[in-house]
């Protein structure tokens, strides 16, 4: 978990990434569900994304992952504006510098706890043998030591988000994206997943976007900004 990556792939690896998505516009049919959005990101920032079901936070989360198109708008990374980028070159940027987390953890069941954290490193081409040993590492690293051979059925609500978080990080992203992550967590394993995203932050400098409807983690001083949405806008920036 070194910040300083093995791995390098120019031009599209960031090292001190600030996210810029300028005038997002997004509909489905006649529903519009994102009407103009700016938001600045800054490198090793917490920010929280918060609002009424609809408001649009899901769907700006996934276009500034690059999950998602707008029908208007940039979403830029230092500068470099990704949406531009060919397919090939944008599953490549995203695979190196995006790590997602969800609210249901979205593990494959077949598959243990140790293939689930490699899955990302072997799509993006690293060697076998090198992804099982960071695996090995973060899911050591993360409390999961004992539980690499077990499948997700047999980890519990909070492993099986920990284990999400070690496949978020086996790339060694900066960003880190994670829709409702507590969503699904009792209260222990919710405050120790917010927790975790926090000593990550001040161990790692990952920046982190987290959507939530949780008011804990959003009032919560390790959290540097909340981005209020509403009816597809941001209302507040405090």
């Amino acid at each position: 978990m070194e910040r300083n990556s093995p791995f390098h792939f120019p031009p599209y690896t960031f090292h001190q990434t600030m996210i810029e998505a300028k005038n997002i516009t997004k509909r489905y049919g006649d529903l519009e569900v994102l009407k103009g959005v700016s938001v600045t990101i800054n490198d090793g920032e917490i920010v929280a994304i918060v609002g009424p079901s609809g408001a649009g936070k899901t769907t700006l989360l996934q276009i500034i992952g690059t999950l998602d198109a707008p029908q208007g708008g940039q979403v830029l990374y230092d500068g470099t504006d990704v949406l531009k980028l060919k397919q090939r070159e944008l599953a490549h940027f995203r695979n190196r510098n995006i790590g997602f987390v969800f609210q249901f953890h979205q593990l494959l069941p077949e598959f243990t706890t140790l293939e689930n954290v490699a899955i990302p490193a072997l799509i993006g081409g690293d060697k076998k043998s090198d992804a099982y040993e960071r695996a090995r590492k973060l899911l050591d690293h993360l409390g999961l030591g004992g539980r690499l051979e077990h499948k997700p059925a047999q980890l519990s609500g909070g492993e099986r988000q920990r284990a999400a978080v070690a496949r978020a990080l086996i790339n060694n992203p900066k960003v880190i994206l994670a829709d409702e992550p507590s969503g699904s967590l009792d209260s222990q394993n919710k405050q120790e997943l917010h927790q975790l995203f926090f000593d990550l932050r001040k161990e790692f400098n990952h920046t982190f976007v987290i959507v939530t409807h949780d008011e804990g983690l959003a009032g919560n001083s390790n959290v540097d900004r909340v981005l209020h949405m509403r009816d597809g806008l941001i209302m507040q920036n405090a």
